[in-house]
């Protein structure tokens, strides 16, 4: 079969299946355009998805009639004036994406330039159909009807109008994210579905795209290296979500989809969340156009960078330092399912005075604690005739300090062994007391391995710890690794493993359980983490053995030493699962408690 020159409609079909995958991919392009030409404000309007008509309007500056002509020509474009594409400054460059639009669908633009009349041009899958003058404020509107409706091989791959409409608002919402000086707004069947002004401020635009709560529960990130600067707004641990669809990355101004960033990405929250948790994000990198070339991808997606280690440091290194800025924050919203399941006490029909209780307290002599004690084994059965329950008590060596000199405030209390009721300045704050000295523990053996290593404490008499032979033969490859984190292991024949020495800082934990937990982390995540990766990994499942159970009762001054220790602690707010340590209830959320606002 000879070689043969294919005709021009045939090369834009084969350009379409390139840059128009469905209707988001050309409502990309054609925003992406009026970006590009300077738009203040950008209107789209979709119909059944965008599977029927997708309307994008702009007051940038317009094109006259000769401009739009060639805007229709392949490779026919205003934003590379020279042969420098590595230069390239703008969201588009190849000329390519109106034409491939316009072989596939209905294409109409109208634009008019400031000082000039309006012109239109209407080409039907490839065919002039017609041009003329238009009426239209200074701008550019440009409509796709039926993308594929002649091409219906292609037409039955789209998705339903649901998952397209989806598709076409996320779309909008990251070109909308990565321009905050620019007013965008939404209709779907004509509905209003998305607006946000221009000029907002960067944490505003993202929070009112996302969620927003975001705005009461990120930091603010910021960094500049070798020309390189990064900014943006990143989520509590504490505040995540069960999947990465919240994560939104650009690349000077370009949204991008890396696997370089995304990786860098999880590595700075590595040891603040569960693998299954993704925080919400949205990071800016403003790069030299030297330093990375965004013409990798037909799409324009992806984007490769001259220096990938340092573009992954400072993500990394941005990362942590904005969330060790933040030391002991947690999101700070009590959660409205948990004040929702507080009820207010019924009223009884019954006066109160004639209650039994009233009855007991008026009998001839009180009933002495020994004489509970003794009687209690007696009869469990719930009385109000019984005395009330005793509450543990400690003599005061000095007055209990005020709530507003430290942030987490001073203990009030424990509850259910498990929860360590403090009183701030502002309200009341509830610590998981595991969940809180897990983390504390994680850090102290990160500060340890820093310096020369954590310290072991050797067990009078070693202890058996019984696997299967392929967790003991894991295990035994990492004996060096974690011998620095305190923890001396020997083989012990074929499915054992012989514990002589423990990290001292865990004190009486439970070595049977810890050394199990490490085999089963080992198995699921060893051959995917990398070394520094794989110590967070060790030094996570040894402190959550040795760390405060539930269920221990803590003394008053056990309680404030771990409310001080959480304060000067970098990223005490989650434990090492991505959970919250603490939760403040207001002084508000009380008063609404009780009826009183």
């Amino acid at each position: 079969m000879s070689i043969r020159r294919l005709p021009e409609h045939l090369v834009n079909r084969i350009a379409a299946g390139e840059v128009v995958e469905r209707p988001a991919s050309a409502l990309k392009e054609i925003v992406e355009n009026a970006l590009d030409a300077g738009a203040t404000r950008v209107a789209v309007r979709l119909s059944n998805g965008g599977l029927d008509r997708v309307e994008v309007s702009d007051d940038g500056c317009g094109m006259d009639s000769a401009d739009m002509a060639l805007a229709l020509e392949r490779h026919a474009t205003s934003k590379l004036p020279d042969d420098a594409i590595e230069n390239v400054a703008t969201l588009g460059f190849r000329g390519e994406a109106l034409p491939s639009i316009a072989s596939v669908a209905r294409l109409s633009i109208d634009s008019r330039t400031r000082g000039s009349d309006g012109w239109n041009r209407t080409v039907d899958n490839g065919r002039l159909v017609s041009e003329g003058p238009a009426a239209l404020p200074p701008g550019t509107r440009v409509t796709v009807e039926q993308l594929f409706g002649k091409v219906p091989a292609r037409r039955k791959f789209l998705r339903s109008p649901k998952a397209e409409y989806a598709a076409c608002l996320d779309i909008v919402r990251r070109l909308a994210m990565a321009h905050p000086s620019v007013a965008f707004s939404v209709e779907h069947d004509g509905r209003r579905v998305l607006g946000v002004q221009e000029n907002d401020a960067r944490e505003d635009r993202v929070a009112a795209l996302t969620d927003r709560q975001l705005a009461d529960n990120h930091v603010i990130v910021s960094l500049e290296r070798d020309g390189v600067q990064l900014s943006g707004v990143a989520s509590l641990p504490t505040y995540n979500r069960g999947v990465g669809d919240h994560q939104y990355l650009f690349v000077n101004g370009r949204p991008v989809k890396d696997r370089l960033l995304i990786g860098a990405l999880r590595g700075a929250y590595a040891d603040m969340l569960a693998r299954d948790r993704h925080p919400v994000v949205a990071l800016f990198l403003d790069v030299p156009p030297l330093e990375v070339d965004v013409n990798v991808h037909p799409a324009k997606t992806e984007v490769r960078f001259r220096d990938p280690a340092l573009i992954r440091g400072m993500i990394v290194s941005g990362l942590r330092r904005a969330l060790d800025a933040e030391g002991f924050r947690a999101v700070q919203h009590a959660d409205p399912a948990g004040l929702s399941a507080w009820k207010p006490e019924p009223i009884s029909p019954t006066p109160i005075s004639t209650l039994p209780i009233f009855e007991a307290a008026a009998g001839p002599a009180p009933v002495s604690y020994n004489q509970f004690v003794q009687s209690s084994f007696a009869d469990r059965r719930p009385s109000f005739q019984t005395p009330p329950p005793q509450a543990r008590a400690e003599p005061a060596a000095a007055p209990a300090p005020e709530g507003h000199s430290f942030p987490l405030g001073v203990a009030r209390g424990q509850v259910a062994r498990t929860y360590i009721v403090a009183e701030a300045e502002d309200g009341l704050v509830i610590v998981d007391q595991h969940a809180a000295h897990e983390r504390l523990t994680l850090e102290r053996m990160r500060r340890a391995m820093e310096g020369q290593g954590v310290a072991s404490q050797a067990l009078l008499l070693p202890e058996v710890v019984e696997l299967d032979e392929p967790a003991c033969d894991r295990l035994e490859v990492r004996t060096a690794e974690l011998k620095d984190f305190g923890l001396d292991l020997e083989r012990f024949g074929p499915s054992a493993m012989l514990v002589r020495a423990v990290p001292a800082m865990l004190g009486q934990s439970d070595v049977q359980g810890m050394v199990t937990d490490l085999a089963d982390d080992l198995a699921a995540y060893d051959s995917a983490l990398s070394l520094k990766e794989r110590l967070d990994l060790v030094a996570a499942t040894m402190a959550c053995h040795g760390s405060v159970r539930a269920g221990r009762v803590l003394s008053v001054a056990e309680m404030n030493a771990l409310l001080r220790e959480m304060e000067v602690t970098p990223r005490s707010g989650q434990c090492n699962h991505g959970r919250p340590t603490w939760v403040k209830l207001g002084h508000g959320d009380i008063e609404k408690l009780f009826g009183r606002k």
